[in-house]
C-alpha cells in the first residue's frame, strides 16, 4: 500500500473541530448543544454585503485578479487609513480567507528547517500551516496568571538562532482575547528589528477591542516598512466567515512581489465573495459600535459566571471573543469529550475547545480550554450553569 508522507502524518488536529463527532451524535440523541468551541458569530453580516450577491447580474463567472482587484485594495486601503494604517492597493493581496494568507507568508519567507517564534497559547492553526512548510515553530509560553501578556522580550532573545525567519503574534489573540499594548509592540519591533526578522501579526480581530481600550498594529509602526506582515480577514470583522476571504498587508516590495507568486498558482480568490467583502466595506461605523458593546456585555457575563465556579481560573480579555479559562480537571480533552459523550442536563450539553492544542509545549494547557463567548447572554448563562454541573459530576 502506498505511504502517506511525514509531513501528512505530522500535520495536527484541530482542537476545534476534532470533538464535531460526538457533538454530532449528540444531537442525533436529541441533545442540545451550546457550541463554545469555535468563533463564528451569530451577529448578522451586514445586509450590504449580502445584497452585492444576491442582486449581481454577472452572466460569466470569471476569474479575480490574483491578487484581488484593485478597486477592492483601494478601497481597502481607504478603510486602513481610518485606522491609521497607511498603505497602498499595492500593499494588499487578497487571500482565500486569512488562512492561505498566513500559508503564503510562511512560503515566502521560509525554507523547510526555518523557525517562527510564537507566544503560546496561540491559534491552533499556527502550528497546521508551519507543519505544511516544513518549519519549526518555537514558543514561548505566556502565562495565565499574567493574563498572557507578551512574554519578557529576554525570553524571545534567547531562543533566536540563525534560523529564526520571524516572529509571529495574533493581536488582539486567539484563543486567550489579550490586546498587546503600544509598549509590547515597540519591543517586538526593537527585537526584529536588531535581528533582522519579520514581525508578523495576525489582526483579524482588529475591531474587538473592549474597555476603551485600543488597537496597535504592526503597520503602523514607523522603520518597521521592510520587516512587518500584517495578516486580516473579512472573517470576523463582518461576521463573513464562509466568503473565506482574507488578506496579506506589507510594505515590503519584495516580500508582496513573491507572496503574488504564490497567488497566482492558485489562480485568484472567489469572485462572488470579493464582490460581498467590496460590499461589505460601505458598512456604517454604527454596525460596529452595536457589536463590540453586545461583545463587551457578553464578555463581562461569560467572566462574571465562570468566576463563580469553584476551582476555575478565567484571564480577562481585552480583545476578539474568547477567553482561556483553567478548569479543575487533569485533562480538558478528556472532559470535553466526556461532556459530549455522557452528560446533559434537561437534554443540554456544551462543547468547548481543549486548550491543549492551542500549544506546541507538550504538556501545556491540559486542564485549559478556550471558550468563544459567541452565544447570546441567556445561553452563555445556560453554558456555564452546563460547565458547573458537568464538573461537579465529572470530578465526583
Amino acid at each position: 500500500m502506498p505511504s502517506i508522507s511525514n509531513k501528512g502524518n505530522a500535520m495536527p488536529q484541530s482542537p476545534i473541530r476534532k470533538l464535531v463527532p460526538f457533538a454530532e451524535a449528540a444531537k442525533k440523541n436529541g441533545t442540545k448543544v451550546y457550541h463554545l468551541n469555535i468563533g463564528q458569530p451569530d451577529i448578522k453580516t451586514p445586509q450590504v454585503a449580502l445584497d452585492a450577491v444576491k442582486n449581481n447580474t454577472i452572466e460569466v463567472l470569471s476569474y479575480a485578479r490574483s491578487e484581488g482587484s484593485e478597486e477592492y485594495r483601494t478601497k481597502l486601503a481607504n478603510y486602513y487609513a481610518k485606522n491609521d494604517i497607511h498603505v497602498t492597493a499595492n500593499n494588499i493581496i487578497a487571500t482565500t480567507g486569512g488562512s492561505e494568507a498566513l500559508l503564503f507568508t510562511i512560503g515566502s519567507i521560509t525554507d523547510p528547517g526555518d523557525e517562527i517564534i510564537i507566544p503560546e497559547p496561540f491559534y491552533a492553526n499556527y502550528n497546521g500551516f508551519s507543519t505544511a512548510s516544513g518549519v519549526k515553530v518555537v514558543p514561548v509560553i505566556s502565562k495565565i496568571e499574567d493574563n498572557f501578556a507578551l512574554p519578557a522580550i529576554e525570553d524571545f532573545e534567547k531562543l533566536i538562532t540563525p534560523k529564526t525567519k520571524a516572529i509571529l503574534i495574533c493581536n488582539p489573540g486567539n484563543p486567550t482575547g489579550y490586546l498587546y499594548s503600544q509598549e509590547e509592540i515597540e519591543k517586538l519591533k526593537q527585537i526584529v528589528l536588531k535581528h533582522d526578522l519579520f514581525l508578523i501579526a495576525d489582526e483579524v480581530y482588529r475591531e474587538f477591542t473592549y474597555d476603551g481600550e485600543k488597537h496597535n498594529s504592526v503597520m503602523a509602526l514607523e522603520g518597521l516598512e521592510q520587516n512587518a506582515i500584517m495578516i486580516d480577514s473579512v472573517s470576523k470583522r463582518y461576521s463573513m466567515c464562509g466568503a473565506r476571504i482574507g488578506c496579506i498587508v506589507s510594505k515590503n516590495e519584495e516580500f508582496i512581489g513573491t507572496a503574488i507568486k504564490f497567488a497566482q498558482a492558485r489562480l485568484s480568490p472567489p469572485t462572488y465573495a470579493l464582490i460581498a467583502s467590496e460590499a461589505a466595506l460601505e458598512t456604517p461605523q454604527s454596525y460596529f459600535d452595536e457589536v463590540i458593546e453586545e461583545y463587551e456585555d457578553r464578555r463581562n457575563t461569560l467572566i462574571s459566571e465562570l468566576q463563580k465556579i469553584e476551582g476555575v481560573k478565567v484571564a480577562n480579555p481585552k480583545g476578539a471573543f474568547y477567553c482561556v479559562a483553567e478548569l479543575p480537571v487533569k485533562d480538558s480533552d478528556d472532559f470535553a469529550q466526556w461532556i459530549l459523550e455522557n452528560f446533559n442536563d434537561n437534554n443540554e450539553t456544551v462543547m468547548v475547545a481543549p486548550a491543549s492544542g492551542f500549544y506546541s509545549t507538550e504538556g501545556e494547557g491540559k486542564n485549559q480550554v478556550r471558550i468563544a463567548y459567541v452565544l447570546n447572554k441567556t445561553d452563555l448563562k445556560r453554558s456555564v450553569e452546563i460547565l458547573k454541573l458537568a464538573l461537579k459530576q465529572y470530578n465526583s
